[in-house]
């Protein structure tokens, strides 16, 4: 497929733009431990983690779900600025892009403007919207319809959805949007059969190099 400058570029946040999974597997397992399940490592946190708290945890902990809810945010945000690592490449390359900038995340809407505050970035974007901030969360396009919201600029394949999931390429798809994937999917090999990136690279830096290279 041949890649055309967008007008948009939409990012995931989590492993795609900053690391912090060190902060979710503590605030997980804090929550766990208080409920007698078995905690998660780390691995088993980057594989299990894709879908929103108020999606997730419903299944995980049954009717005591909020009181999960109300441990893990208690536990991750004790630590959640400190822990988090900007993905290599992350600064450079939204630096580069010379079009409309956003963020789409499966983090609550208030941690996630939180972490962008306190890097410095708010004001490279346009919207950072998070799970809960929309009447549905990720990947239903009702929080990329508020992402987009000040612009006149359609949802569609002049945007493109950068994110390092099977999720987040199925989101992309939803939109009718471009999808371009960072890493190795995460082990969501069914989900990206259905759901295909239009671009693979194995990093931001490389998705620089891309950039540059096109032209855009």
């Amino acid at each position: 497929m041949k890649l055309a400058k967008p007008q948009v570029v939409l990012f995931d946040w989590d492993n795609t733009l900053v690391d912090n999974f060190g902060a979710i597997r503590h605030a997980l397992n804090a929550a766990f431990r208080e409920f007698g399940l078995s905690e998660w490592t780390i691995e088993e946190t980057h594989a299990r983690v894709r879908r929103s708290l108020r999606e997730s945890f419903p299944e995980i902990f049954g009717a005591e779900w909020q009181r999960a809810r109300s441990i893990f945010y208690k536990a991750f945000e004790d630590g959640h600025l400190d822990a988090m690592k900007v993905c290599d490449g992350a600064g450079e390359l939204l630096d580069a892009m010379d079009v409309t900038l956003g963020v789409v995340s499966n983090k609550q809407g208030k941690l996630l403007r939180r972490e962008a505050d306190h890097l410095g970035w708010t004001a490279k974007f346009h919207r950072l919207v998070g799970a809960s901030d929309a009447k549905r969360d990720k990947p239903d396009r009702a929080p990329f319809d508020m992402a987009m919201e000040g612009l006149d600029i359609p949802l569609g394949p002049q945007v493109w959805y950068v994110g390092d999931t099977g999720l987040d390429m199925q989101a992309a798809h939803a939109i009718s949007g471009i999808p371009i994937l960072v890493g190795n999917g995460m082990g969501d090999d069914a989900l990206l059969t259905r759901y295909p990136p239009a671009l693979q690279v194995p990093d931001l830096r490389a998705l620089r190099a891309i950039w540059r290279e096109l032209g855009l």
